[in-house]
């Protein structure tokens, strides 16, 4: 039998939201409409690391794509359980959600 559910975004946080893309949440869609894209970006980049909030690993910055709904990118989980991540744009203007950035975490 198929277990597929429809997955949704989550409820947005200041311009954030989630959603899983597979039953076990380790493939999700991240949709941006936050401070930088209301400023206009041209570019916006997914500035995203593993682990606990204070010290990331695995970081790296990958372009987000312009959709009608926001700034949208995939993202499989390479490492653990938990996906830090913040926005930037191509002039170095960053939303880091004051500093406290934006987790994703699987739960079990």
């Amino acid at each position: 039998m198929n277990s597929i559910k429809p997955f949704r975004y989550s409820e947005p946080i200041r311009g954030v939201q989630v959603k899983p893309l597979t039953e076990d949440g380790k493939k999700i869609s991240i949709l941006y409409k936050g401070l930088l894209s209301e400023k206009g970006a041209e570019r916006i980049y997914l500035h995203c690391g593993y682990g606990n909030q204070q010290n990331w690993s695995y970081t790296s910055d990958q372009p987000m794509e312009r959709t009608q709904a926001g700034w949208e990118k995939m993202i499989s989980l390479q490492e653990g359980a938990q996906l830090n991540f913040c926005f930037k744009d191509s002039m170095e203007n960053w939303d880091n959600n004051d500093g406290v950035n934006w987790t994703y975490r699987i739960s079990n």
